[in-house]
Formats: C-alpha cells, structure tokens, sequence
C-alpha cells in the first residue's frame, strides 16, 4: 500500500492518527469554507459523501481492532478492507483538492499532517538495522505490560526514522519454533505496550517478539521469541 517515499503511512495506527489530523482541521472553524469545501459547493459535497463516510468506516474499524482482547479474524479482516478503500479517497483528497488549489497554502498543509508543495527531496530511508529489546512487567493480574526499546541504547528512545514496534504474540502451549505461529499483532508508538487479558488465561504462556517500523512501514528484523506466564 505504501512505496519509498510515501508520505501515506502502511501501518494501521499511524494513518489513524494522520487522517484525525487532516480531517480536524479540515472541518475545524472556518477552515472549510475557507479552502473551498463549504457544504453547499461541489468539494463540499464530495467531502460530505465520499470523504468522511469512508474517513468514519475506517476510524471504527481501526477503534474496534485495536482491541486486542476483543479482536477477531473477521475484525481484522474488515479493517484491511476499509484501511485499503480509504486510503485511496485519502490520496484523492490530498492530489486532487489540497496539492493543487492555490487557496490552500503549505501551513495549511502541514497543519493536516501532508507534504509541502515541491519539497526537497529527503535523503532515502532504509528499513531499520537493530532489534528491540524487551523487559516484561506484571502490575496487576492478567495485565502483561511489555517494555522496549532499541538493543545497546540506554534509554528509550526508538532508532532514527523509527515510528514505533510491531509486536506479534499468542497463547500457546508449547513453545513456538517460528514467528509465523504468533498469530496476533500489536503496534505502540511509545513504550510499554499494555496486554489484558481474562481470568482463564491466568497462568498460561504468553510467547511475544518485537521489530522496529519505520515512518515509511519499512519492518526490520524480529527479535528473539520471549515467554511470560500471565499473572
């Protein structure tokens, strides 16, 4: 979905956050008049038809998915689908209603989290090159909170041009021999990542591992696969 130099972000909550951006400011004030979409014009009718009816399907499946402890195939399933159809009305409304109109200026631009006008050419990103380390904390029971940051660095800052970590995990009785068998995924921004999970799950074996995401949705490589027992 996204190529080098992309500015519209792969991963699920990175482009929430974008287009929560764009959109509040769009409609915030007279913002809307202003850049040519009050509701009565033909851009304001195609905001209030195509734009934010595809803007809302995506932000509720994305609040549903990011439930971890309510998350199914078919949430899952559903957030791909409406993250793939929006991205595209995304685009058309940066391409075709923002880029190009001499009323809306750079500010206004990034103001709603887009690329400037002929903007230079930023030097090229590449995947990230180190692992996340991660330490486990049990503050309460059930609550796995999942502490991480870059492998050799003292604190917690990401590495250069990373957005934040995937974390892939699961449930499993015996112990996993490839990543491919952690079956659920999370991504946080910011350490740590927080995981809940029911009274029936107490005691069983959380088997987790991490990898940097850059800006671009460029993945790096997994970590080693650590274990917990759920409190």
């Amino acid at each position: 979905m996204q190529g080098s130099g992309d500015w519209l972000p792969s991963n699920h909550e990175a482009l929430y956050d974008k287009a929560k951006q764009t959109k509040e400011y769009l409609i915030e004030g007279n913002n809307r008049t202003r850049l040519g979409f009050a509701p009565d014009s033909p851009q304001g009718q195609w905001l209030d038809t195509v734009f934010l009816p595809a803007f809302l399907a995506f932000i509720l499946a994305f609040e549903a998915w990011r439930n971890v402890g309510t998350r199914t195939q078919i949430i899952s399933t559903t957030l791909y689908d409406t993250q793939k159809m929006f991205a595209g009305v995304y685009r058309l409304l940066y391409a075709g209603f923002l880029k190009k109109n001499p009323i809306v200026t750079d500010v206004d631009l990034v103001a709603m989290g887009l690329p400037e006008r002929g903007r230079k050419r930023r030097t090229p990103m590449h995947p990230p090159t180190t692992v996340p380390t991660a330490g486990v904390h049990l503050p309460s029971p059930g609550v796995v909170e999942i502490h991480f940051r870059d492998s050799g660095a003292g604190g917690k800052a990401k590495p250069a041009g990373v957005h934040g970590a995937e974390i892939v995990w699961a449930i499993l009785e015996t112990i996993p021999v490839d990543w491919t068998e952690l079956i659920h995924s999370s991504f946080d921004t910011n350490t740590p990542l927080t995981l809940t999970f029911d009274g029936d799950k107490r005691g069983k074996h959380l088997y987790f591992a991490l990898r940097w995401e850059n800006t671009r949705g460029e993945k790096g490589h997994w970590s080693a696969i650590q274990s917990v027992v759920i409190p």
